[in-house]
């Protein structure tokens, strides 16, 4: 394992060189991908494109042999116990979509609950909600604390209904608070519930041991995590995977067709009807096995460090309402100018070369129930660096002087 060097890890990223005016600060909503996502890709298409699984030829079962690394691969970086567990997806708004429809025809009946949390993406709300309201589900939400954390205790009381599936992000995308999820899961599966795990920034800020954690489902997308657009995963634990009814039917996810019936296909291949994105879980698994050979507990200590010149920054700053805490945070910190709208600030950001996101991030509910119209959201990652926060700060202040005049 090499140690994180943060000025060779940027140099390995072609975008900075194509932007070098730029200071990108929108990693929350995809992430810049190095040459060596980028490269094997590239070798993919140019040299071995073939489609996977039932082809003949040889270019198609070296094809196939690829993608099934892919696999064997990212199983090895998130240590799930038996390759079939990893199922290719277009990311983690695809999984948590067939993980409630598949649910909801098994183990989900009438009169039973769904347990969400008020910290949600819409991706971990809306697919809930679809499948509830026609099959007489409730699903309840946990509130939030006055620091906009979970409140836990809430949790403990809700879970009191027994829930038949406790569905929760491990960490914001919106305020980067990262939730006690083993704790979560723990008390989920004592009160008897199925858990779900939205882990889209999860797995961007730590290693994650997916038998360590024991949720029995854990999904996440590519893009986020130095990856291709277009991927992802939906891991689950091979008996909560079996439970699942097919979101997609198709080829290569059937074992037999007839017209008056189909048997599904043995896993991972009952959940991934069609041609699959080869190339993208190349490139997924090539970023995995990129990061796994760098130091990550020194690119978190080296992003939480960003994070603290940042936060201390804000502080010199008037006018500004900071929903962030800086404790237990992965790298993301949503703020509002007082009396401005955040669309204002971000252009203002904008016209200062400045990446930043403003609005309501996929969380309308939260936002609601705040009485705010959105926030602006900055988000870091290991190859931003300490001009990047100097830089930010500058303009941001420029911009609260702007519209303060």
């Amino acid at each position: 394992m090499q140690p994180f060097d943060p000025v060779n890890f940027r140099g390995q990223f072609e975008f900075f060189q194509h932007n070098p005016d730029w200071v990108y600060l929108d990693n929350a909503a995809t992430m810049h991908k190095p040459n060596a996502v980028i490269d094997p890709m590239t070798v993919f298409y140019q040299r071995n494109n073939s489609n996977v699984h039932r082809g003949a030829h040889s270019l198609s079962q070296n094809a196939t042999r690829a993608f099934e690394q892919a696999r064997d691969d990212i199983a090895a970086f998130i240590n799930a116990s038996e390759r079939q567990q990893i199922i290719f997806c277009s990311g983690a708004t695809a999984a948590l979509n067939q993980i409630a429809f598949g649910l909801m025809h098994t183990v989900l009946k009438a009169g039973d609950r769904v347990l969400i949390t008020a910290l949600e993406h819409h991706a971990n709300i809306v697919p809930w909600q679809l499948h509830c309201a026609r099959f007489g589900v409730t699903l309840d939400v946990v509130p939030l604390d006055a620091q906009h954390k979970v409140d836990q205790q809430a949790f403990s009381r809700l879970l009191q209904h027994k829930p038949k599936v406790v569905s929760f992000s491990h960490i914001s995308n919106v305020l980067g608070h990262i939730q006690p999820a083993a704790q979560m899961i723990s008390q989920a599966k004592a009160a008897g519930a199925l858990t779900v795990v939205d882990g889209a920034q999860g797995i961007v800020h730590d290693s994650i041991d997916v038998q360590v954690l024991d949720a029995d489902f854990y999904v996440w997308s590519g893009h986020k995590l130095f990856g291709p657009t277009g991927i992802g995963v939906l891991y689950g634990k091979t008996a909560a995977l079996e439970l699942l009814t097919p979101l997609f039917g198709g080829g290569e996810m059937i074992s037999e067709v007839q017209f008056s019936h189909s048997l599904f296909n043995i896993l991972p291949f009952r959940l991934e009807a069609g041609t699959p994105d080869i190339a993208g879980a190349i490139g997924l698994a090539a970023a995995t096995n990129w990061l796994h050979n760098i130091n990550r507990n020194e690119m978190k200590n080296y992003k939480a460090m960003l994070l603290n010149q940042f936060f201390e920054g804000l502080n010199k700053i008037d006018r500004l309402d900071i929903l962030s805490s800086p404790v237990h945070n992965a790298g993301i910190v949503a703020l509002n100018v007082q009396g401005e709208h955040p669309a204002d600030v971000a252009e203002l950001l904008n016209q200062q070369r400045v990446a930043v996101r403003g609005g309501q991030h996929c969380a309308m509910p939260f936002f609601s129930q705040l009485g705010l119209a959105g926030a602006v959201r900055f988000s870091f990652a290991p190859y931003n660096n300490e001009a990047d926060v100097a830089t930010s700060l500058q303009a941001l202040s420029q911009a609260v002087e702007i519209l303060t005049a």
